[in-house]
């Protein structure tokens, strides 16, 4: 598995999907994803196996936004780990912001 597990799920669901940012005054919904950091397994003084997590940020103006539900079932359909982080509204854009963790080995 890799980034493009990641990459491939979101684009199943949405054309409007951007490594790491949106080009400006794209308009809502789009998706970004960012890889972040990485888990190490260490077995004899090595890295043995690694896992590379980042974030999944939906931003829409709609509550009711079907991209809020078809991206965990995205994510279900991969071997992927994730969990849903938060959900903000950001008073400054209007924007509903939705952000899931993911971690692919």
């Amino acid at each position: 598995m890799s980034l493009n597990t990641i990459k491939n799920a979101l684009l199943g669901v949405s054309d409007a999907v951007y490594h790491f940012s949106a080009p400006p005054n794209t308009p809502p919904p789009y998706i970004e994803w960012a890889e972040d950091g990485e888990n190490v397994f260490m077995a004899g003084n090595r890295h043995a196996e690694t896992a590379i997590s980042g974030t999944i940020d939906l931003y829409t103006k709609d509550d009711s936004d079907p991209l809020r539900a078809a991206i965990p079932e995205a994510l279900n359909n991969t071997e992927c780990a994730w969990y849903k982080n938060s959900t903000q509204y950001e008073e400054d854009t209007g924007l509903i912001h939705d952000e899931w963790v993911f971690e692919v080995f």
